[in-house]
């Protein structure tokens, strides 16, 4: 209890120091200075561009056309023989065998505690 009463009495001292300071201090901050304004700048003239001569339009003389090619006459081929396709001979494969594939032991683990950290 008597430690509550002591950080109470030492908050509202540092309390009254803080509002004293910010009732010492000036109501507002001076203005701030005010910028100079920019003058405009004259506007720049130019001198008219020259005008554009005209071209006199040239007319192009027409293409000559092109001379039409001769035709040739179609040719006929003579038909196919009719040869049999070979046909590949049927090959039989031998059966498979029927013994299974042996299968590898699994070792015997002598070491327990490194299959516990393996499994955690």
């Amino acid at each position: 209890m008597l430690s509550l009463m002591v950080t109470l009495s030492l908050s509202s001292i540092d309390m009254s120091l803080a509002a004293r300071q910010l009732l010492d201090t000036p109501a507002a901050p001076p203005p701030a200075l005010t910028l100079p304004t920019i003058p405009s700048l004259p506007k720049a003239t130019l001198p008219p561009l020259p005008s554009v001569p005209t071209l006199p339009k040239s007319t192009l003389p027409p293409l000559p056309t092109l001379p039409t090619q001769p035709t040739l006459p179609k040719t006929t081929l003579p038909p196919l023989p009719s040869i049999p396709l070979p046909t590949l001979p049927k090959s039989t494969l031998p059966p498979l065998p029927s013994t299974q594939i042996p299968t590898l032991p699994n070792p015997v683990n002598t070491y327990p505690l490194i299959e516990y950290m393996i499994i955690a």
